[in-house]
């Protein structure tokens, strides 16, 4: 418990460090200093269900550090929203999406060697986050798609302004707003994928006695 508390602590100060960073998305969403992988080395060390346990505590913290976005969806103005559309919003993006992470350590066991068994863990568990924020960016923010695609995206280049034109070429309706939540959460998650993957695979090369499950 003390562990996994101490790994929580780490996860929140390398979220906040973050936050000052320029490295946040205008809608939500930002690329961190690999801020979850002390949540995916809590499930690896100690196993999936205090993995969730972990990931779930720090699911509520990250909701109160991004109190400012949450709370536009409650005040009055043009960005409120239905009550139980705001309160969903919530639960997916924030509870659920984050609570998946705990998920990380289910090869602990499977594959010896701490390394690869983090790595692919920390893959799992981020891409399940990953495809939360999509599921609830396609439900909720979906009806943004076209506006993303002809407007906002094309802004940052020639080579995303093909893109958009390709996207706009061959989706339409629901399925664009689909693939439109898939691309705007993929700018910050397949980098924090990424990353986290990679400082999981190091990580135990440098402290592998100490990175091992605990039965």
């Amino acid at each position: 418990m003390i562990t996994c508390a101490l790994l929580i602590a780490l996860s929140t100060v390398l979220a906040l460090v973050s936050d000052v960073l320029p490295l946040r998305l205008p809608f939500g969403g930002s690329i961190t200093l690999a801020s979850m992988l002390p949540i995916v080395i809590a499930a690896y060390l100690f196993g999936t269900g205090w993995g969730l346990g972990s990931a779930f505590v720090y699911s509520v913290i990250q909701l109160f550090i991004s109190f400012k976005t949450v709370s536009a969806y409650f005040l009055p103005g043009e960005d409120q929203m239905i009550l139980w559309k705001a309160l969903l919003i919530c639960l997916l993006d924030y509870i659920v999406a984050y609570t998946l992470i705990g998920f990380s350590g289910l090869f602990r066991k499977a594959i010896k060697n701490p390394s690869p068994a983090l790595c692919l863990g920390s893959v799992v568990g981020l891409f399940l986050r990953y495809f939360a924020h999509i599921v609830s960016g396609a439900i909720f923010f979906g009806s943004w798609a076209n506006w993303f695609f002809e407007d906002s995206f094309p802004e940052y280049g020639e080579a995303a302004g093909r893109f958009s034109a390709w996207a706009l070429a061959h989706f339409s309706g629901s399925g664009l707003g689909w693939f439109y939540s898939a691309v705007y959460n993929g700018l910050y998650m397949i980098p924090e994928i990424v990353l986290t993957a990679i400082l999981a695979f190091i990580l135990p090369l440098f402290l592998k006695k100490y990175i091992k499950p605990v039965d």
